[in-house]
């Protein structure tokens, strides 16, 4: 089997020093980045995860987030400092996959990393991959959204969060199933990034007279509905 490697990207050295010894034990290898544009530099087919801290030199953690997502789905596990929950909803809502606040537990952080190495490895699916509904179709195998024939271009949550609805149509999701569901753990307090994603994809998707919308379920949360 081979090992997967970690990209560990912070300025700290206590960081990658604690989080080397715990990966290293359970027989991770680890890739080391200091600023931002080292993350990029270093990033290659081989990487497993990205553990992505917020705050860093050259490039932040939200633009390289940015920058990463533009080409690539590799989980991002993102690092944050007490109170920056703006950064952090923001960092969601760019496609990180789960985030840690800082400071934090090196054993808690690789339960994390393995939590989403095996939700993004297993990807079990109840449903068909490809979603289509009419003019829209949702392919979560190369994470494409069609309208109309046209691409529309969305993050990896957002995908998600519109395969698994038009997957369900006139099935309600609360804010707290969505994010359960999508990004696989209980964020507590998060739900805003919800209807962050929501409104996203409404403007995106210009559903007039194509007989399907996502419709707001007030004090409960969403549902694919079709006219």
């Amino acid at each position: 089997m081979t090992t997967q490697k970690i990209l560990i990207a912070d300025d700290e050295p206590t960081v990658h020093e604690s989080l080397g010894i715990y990966l290293k034990a359970d027989g991770f290898e680890t890739v080391d980045a200091y600023d931002g544009q080292a993350t990029l530099d270093k990033l290659s087919a081989d990487i497993s995860l990205v553990v992505l801290d917020l705050m860093m030199p050259k490039k932040s953690g939200i633009e390289v987030c940015r920058e990463i997502r533009k080409t690539s789905q590799i989980p991002i596990l993102m690092l944050t400092a007490k109170g920056e929950e703006i950064d952090r909803i923001l960092g969601l809502e760019l496609g990180a996959d789960d985030y840690i606040v800082k400071p934090f537990s090196p054993r808690e952080v690789v339960a994390r990393i393995k939590a989403v190495l095996r939700r993004t490895s297993e990807q079990p699916r109840s449903d068909s991959d490809v979603v289509t509904h009419n003019g829209l179709s949702i392919d979560l195998k190369s994470y494409t959204v069609l309208l109309k024939g046209e691409p529309v271009i969305c993050t990896p949550k957002e995908i998600e969060i519109l395969h698994l609805l038009a997957s369900h149509p006139g099935q309600v999701f609360t804010r707290e199933q969505l994010l359960s569901k999508v990004w696989g753990y209980d964020f507590a307090g998060e739900t805003r990034t919800v209807d962050t994603h929501i409104k996203r994809i409404r403007a995106k998707l210009d559903s007039a007279n194509l007989g399907w919308s996502i419709k707001t379920i007030y004090g409960v949360g969403y549902k694919f509905d079709l006219d």
